[in-house]
C-alpha cells in the first residue's frame, strides 16, 4: 500500500505538470517500477515496526525530490523514446530548431537528435545539455564547466532540457563531487547545482548561489534497456 500510494502521488504530480501528449511514458515507468518493487516485497518477510525504515531506492528518492522542486520528468527506455519525448517538448512549447541552444554537439550523436540547432546564446529560448550527476537527497542537478563553460546559469535561457541516464544518480552532492574528481584528469571548474525549477521556491546553498530558477525538463534514459 505504501509503495502504491507513493507511486500514485508521483504520477498525479506529474499530471499537473505535463500536457496530455507527454504523460504516457511516466505511467509506463511507474507501472514497471511498481511491479519490480512489489515482487521484491513479496519475497521478503514483514519488517518489524521497531526497526528503522529502510531508505527508499535512489531512483524513487530523486524523482520525488525533483518533482517537489518543480521539475518535469520524462522516463525513456531507449533512444527512440528520448527522441520522441524531446520532439514533443519542442512541439508543445512551439519551439523551432533555431530556438534551441546546444553547446555540446556530441549530445546530438549520443541521443540521436538529428535536428539542426543554434550554438549561439542570442535569442534562443531553451538550453539543452547533459549533467555531471543527479542528486537524490535534494533532487538537484549537478553541472560544471563541462556543460556551461565559465558562464553563469542566469546567462542561459529560462528553459532547460537535461539529457541524462540512470548511471548519473548519486545519493548526495558529496558522492557526485567525488565521482567528478575520480573520473576527471582535470577537475572541471564552475561546479553548480540547479535546484530551483520554478519561480516560487528559492532555496539557495553555496553551490546554487548566483543561479536563477529554471523551467526544467529532465529526459532520463534507463541505462540497460536497448
Amino acid at each position: 500500500m505504501y509503495q502504491l500510494t507513493k507511486i500514485r502521488f508521483i504520477y498525479l504530480t506529474l499530471c499537473d505538470h505535463f500536457p496530455l501528449g507527454i504523460k504516457y511514458n511516466e505511467l509506463n515507468f511507474f507501472s514497471k517500477f511498481f511491479k519490480k518493487s512489489s515482487s521484491k516485497q513479496d519475497s521478503k518477510k514483514p519488517e518489524s515496526k521497531f526497526l528503522p525504515k529502510k531508505k527508499a531506492v535512489i531512483e524513487e528518492r530523486f524523482i520525488l525530490k525533483f518533482i517537489e522542486n518543480g521539475g518535469k520528468f520524462l522516463y525513456c527506455e531507449n533512444l527512440d523514446e528520448v527522441k520522441e519525448n524531446f520532439d514533443l517538448i519542442l512541439k508543445e512549447n512551439e519551439w523551432l530548431n533555431d530556438d534551441i541552444l546546444i553547446i555540446n554537439s556530441d549530445l546530438k550523436k549520443i541521443y540521436n537528435l538529428n535536428n539542426s540547432f543554434s550554438s549561439s546564446l542570442d535569442e534562443t529560448k531553451c538550453f539543452v545539455t547533459d549533467c555531471e550527476n543527479l542528486i537524490a537527497n535534494d533532487g538537484s542537478i549537478l553541472i560544471s564547466s563541462n556543460q556551461i563553460h565559465e558562464k553563469k546559469l542566469n546567462e542561459f535561457p529560462q528553459s532547460l532540457i537535461i539529457l541524462s541516464d540512470t548511471r548519473k544518480l548519486k545519493n548526495t552532492i558529496s558522492e557526485g563531487l567525488s565521482e567528478i574528481k575520480s573520473k576527471s584528469k582535470y577537475i572541471p571548474t564552475n561546479i553548480t547545482t540547479i535546484k530551483n525549477f520554478n519561480t516560487i521556491k528559492e532555496d539557495k546553498d553555496f553551490l546554487s548561489y548566483g543561479t536563477s530558477s529554471k523551467n526544467l525538463y529532465l529526459i532520463l534514459l534507463e541505462k540497460g534497456f536497448k
